[in-house]
């Protein structure tokens, strides 16, 4: 099964796979999808994607600027709603991350500028992605280790993976998916092996 084959499912997934690779470079969506990727983890993102709008409900619409200032009611609060991921240590993960989130902001100028500096800008399209798609690669590897310096949680390889993937720094597209082309026209695009 190819990677684009797990977004036929339902109209959900159909959807989120015009999301999924676009390179993104909006401070507010790419915390978003860095709050589907923590919370996702250890779960199925078919949940994610079902619950993605009562979060953002929870989350005031994923506002890292307004979850870096939540207090143990807004803790208590988030464990006990409807449609939130109720782990504790996810809740407290995505707390002490929109703080890590707002500092990395200050130094950088935009959480966008750190991330995208990884790739020179470019989404990467791996030609060894087309026999398999890994769950980790370097550049995951060393984009968890530097935030985990920074002392962001639930930051591993296998999770920052999919958050590149996911904000289109790695296009891993099928090769028949009409997305994949129509990123690498679109978008600046660099091929590696």
């Amino acid at each position: 099964m190819g990677t684009c084959d797990w977004f036929n499912g339902n109209d959900l997934r159909r959807a989120y796979h015009e999301e999924w690779g676009t390179p993104c470079h909006d401070d507010q969506k790419l915390f978003e999808f860095f709050v589907l990727e923590v919370m996702q983890c250890g779960l199925s993102f078919s949940l994610m994607l079902e619950r993605r709008e009562a979060m953002r409900a929870a989350l005031d619409q994923y506002d890292y600027r307004k979850i870096a200032k939540y207090n143990q009611n807004d803790f208590d609060r988030l464990l006990q709603a409807e449609g939130m991921i109720h782990s504790s240590r996810k809740i407290q993960a995505l707390i002490t991350d929109a703080l890590a989130y707002e500092k990395v902001i200050a130094e950088f100028g935009s959480f966008d500028q750190y991330l995208w500096q990884y790739t020179n800008g470019q989404s990467l399209v791996y030609e060894s992605h087309l026999k398999a798609v890994p769950n980790t690669n370097e550049l995951a590897q060393k984009l968890s280790k530097d935030l985990k310096k920074r002392g962001f949680k639930f930051v591993g390889p296998v999770v920052m993976y999919s958050y590149l993937q996911a904000c289109g720094l790695i296009n891993d597209h099928d090769v028949d998916c009409p997305r994949r082309e129509y990123l690498i026209e679109h978008y600046p695009s660099e091929v590696v092996e």
